[in-house]
């Protein structure tokens, strides 16, 4: 009787197992496909008009043709692969302006990366050419290592570098070259 009890739990254990070896599927595919839509972006905007505003004032007005959001990956960005216009306007309402053929921003860093053809035009018509250029959001200061041409009302700068704050106040052009005109 004992042996006959230990047999039938025997036979129901190999039973289970051979069902349960026989049910199983092969899931790759479906893992796959799960990690192809963790790869899209959480969302996509297109012809974008955003505006920010201060105490019922514009401060900024965010120009793209398409943006694209990955804010739910570990190192969240959006990327604007057909570039954008960026409008900023200061306490006066002076309007300042930036564009470029390409833009990421990095949510954990608060950094902007614009690339391609990057201009930037203040309300004071001083006007930055660069092939990238980098925003910091917190610190507010505009930066590359790339070449640059820096024009302003008295005078055109070539250089291998900017260093500047938002406001183009503390603007600095780095490793100058061209011609200058120097006085004696």
């Amino acid at each position: 009787m004992k042996l006959s009890f230990l047999h039938t739990i025997k036979y129901g254990v190999i039973a289970l197992a051979v069902t349960l070896f026989f049910s199983c599927k092969d899931n790759f595919k479906a893992i796959k496909k799960i990690g192809i839509s963790e790869n899209e972006p959480l969302g996509i905007a297109e012809n974008m008009n955003a505006k920010r505003t201060d105490s019922g004032r514009v401060v900024a007005n965010l120009l793209s043709p398409k943006m694209y959001d990955f804010g739910s990956r570990k190192f969240g960005y959006s990327e604007f692969p057909d570039g954008l216009t960026l409008y900023v306007y200061d306490t006066k309402n002076q309007k300042s302006t930036i564009i470029s053929d390409y833009a990421i921003r990095y949510e954990g860093t608060d950094l902007i990366d614009l690339q391609g053809n990057v201009i930037v035009a203040t309300a004071q018509n001083d006007t930055l050419f660069a092939e990238q250029l980098y925003y910091d959001q917190s610190k507010e200061w505009v930066f590359t290592n790339l070449p640059v041409t820096y024009k302003s009302a008295d005078y055109i700068t070539h250089g291998n570098g900017f260093d500047s704050d938002k406001d183009f106040t503390k603007a600095e052009v780095l490793e100058i070259s061209g011609q200058f005109a120097v006085l004696e």
